[in-house]
């Protein structure tokens, strides 16, 4: 998922902190306009890298391509609509990253075409669309605690949700397992390329006119 090298490790970096920063305000964000306060009162309503990255997290996820940042805490009771706060909170932190990768392409493209760009700057950014894509991704793998997960146990009935709640307590190995094998490649190559394909597509339509 990222490169072991130190030069890509300097290079990713950016595109780390913004998508978790990101995926993590965004999750607060959604709560809040839904009706719960928890992550403006616990100060998670910031796009402040340093409310939202937990350092262990950062460097595992640099250097074992395993990591996370620190969790938005919400109380779903404070909900307006409970079912589709829940849904909406968890979509939120994916979006954000498709949304930003969208933008980093844009912007990649409009930079190159009228100033150009230098290797490193295009290596950043094209880093930046990457990790976001997969960042949001992987957060839509329906594995507790992960987002996908969060949005399935919202539409499925008491009990079920009860027993996908039960792999939490499995979920590290599950997803330590998935990661050392070619299951997560086979998940996120595929999604990645359609989704760098459309991006292609609709900003070759939105920018054509103006380039």
């Amino acid at each position: 998922m990222f490169g072991f090298d130190l030069m890509s490790m300097v290079a990713g970096l950016p595109g780390l902190i913004i998508a978790m920063s990101v995926h993590e305000y965004a999750h607060a964000r959604v709560a809040v306009s839904m009706g719960d306060f928890t992550p403006k009162y616990t100060g998670r309503l910031t796009l402040n890298p340093l409310a939202h990255i937990d350092p262990v997290g950062l460097i595992m996820l640099l250097i074992m391509q395993f990591g996370w940042a620190k969790p938005v805490m919400i109380n779903p009771s404070n909900f307006r609509d409970r079912t589709k706060g829940e849904i909406l909170v968890a979509l939120a932190g994916p979006a954000s990253n498709f949304l930003v990768a969208f933008i980093a392409m844009a912007f990649l493209i409009i930079w190159g075409s009228m100033v150009g760009s230098t290797t490193g700057l295009r290596t950043v950014f094209w880093l930046i669309i990457i990790y976001n894509i997969n960042f949001g991704i992987f957060n839509l793998i329906p594995v507790p605690p992960l987002d996908g997960s969060r949005v399935l146990s919202a539409v499925l009935p008491y009990e079920m949700q009860y027993k996908l709640a039960g792999l939490e307590r499995y979920s590290f190995l599950i997803l330590i397992a998935i990661m050392m094998t070619p299951v997560l490649s086979y998940i996120l190559i595929p999604i990645e390329r359609l989704i760098l394909s459309l991006y292609t597509s609709i900003l070759s339509v939105l920018l054509g006119a103006f380039l």
